[in-house]
């Protein structure tokens, strides 16, 4: 008899919070995910279908409240972008400001992004992908959590295209850090600025760093190019 092996759970980089959904963000869940949503599949996105036109594709991994996504989807009509967010506060959050303000080049998945980045981005298909402020998990025991490490990277590589942008903000030091490290072992990225670290290109400030920033807090931004 052969014995079974024991079902590793997958390590996630986010913990399910049961954040209080407001009764706006229920409505833009039931009403507006049909609409501004890219539905449950387990088939590539194809993205002219999905937008209704072909465009450029930028992808946003935990866009949280979407505070800087909606900024930067409405200050680039021309782009098209898509967020991932896990959290459905934030995504019915995000889809009551997209009607509200009328933005057809944005659309949303609640879903976790590993499994969407494995399993439904395109090769090559995508312009740029913005990681802003993801859990830092600063408890030395957590770091196995933390979301950049050389498998998401190379997720990052493969749908990314050749010239392709890689964003990345943090508020955390030791985080800033460990992705230096962890992007230093590939050589398909090369970084956007001289210094180890880069401005924030047109980057929103969001509530949240605010807040770091009244705490005292360093924002540090890291860009990268795909370089084939």
């Amino acid at each position: 008899m052969t014995d079974k092996k024991p079902h590793r759970r997958p390590i996630r980089s986010y913990v399910v919070r049961a954040g209080r959904m407001t009764a706006a963000q229920q409505r833009a869940l039931d009403e507006l995910l049909p609409i501004y949503g890219i539905a449950r599949d387990d088939q590539p996105i194809d993205f002219v279908s999905a937008f209704g036109r072909d465009a450029p594709v930028y992808l946003e991994v935990g866009f949280g409240m979407g505070q800087s996504l909606l900024e930067i989807a409405r200050k680039h009509p021309q782009h098209n972008y898509l967020g991932l967010e896990v959290h459905p506060p934030g995504v019915g959050h995000l889809l009551y400001q997209i009607e509200e303000l009328g933005l057809n080049n944005l659309r949303v998945i609640n879903q976790d992004a590993t499994e969407i980045l494995q399993q439904r981005i395109p090769d090559q298909s995508l312009d740029g992908l913005y990681l802003f402020f993801p859990d830092p998990w600063h408890k030395k025991k957590h770091h196995k959590r933390r979301i950049v490490r050389p498998a998401f990277v190379a997720q990052v590589a493969r749908i990314l295209k050749p010239g392709g942008l890689f964003h990345i903000a943090t508020d955390w030091g030791d985080y800033a850090e460990h992705i230096l490290e962890v992007m230093q072992t590939t050589s398909v990225f090369e970084s956007v600025s001289p210094a180890d670290f880069s401005d924030r290109d047109d980057r929103p400030v969001t509530k949240y760093e605010q807040r770091a920033l009244r705490l005292g807090h360093r924002i540090y931004d890291l860009l990268y190019r795909k370089i084939n």
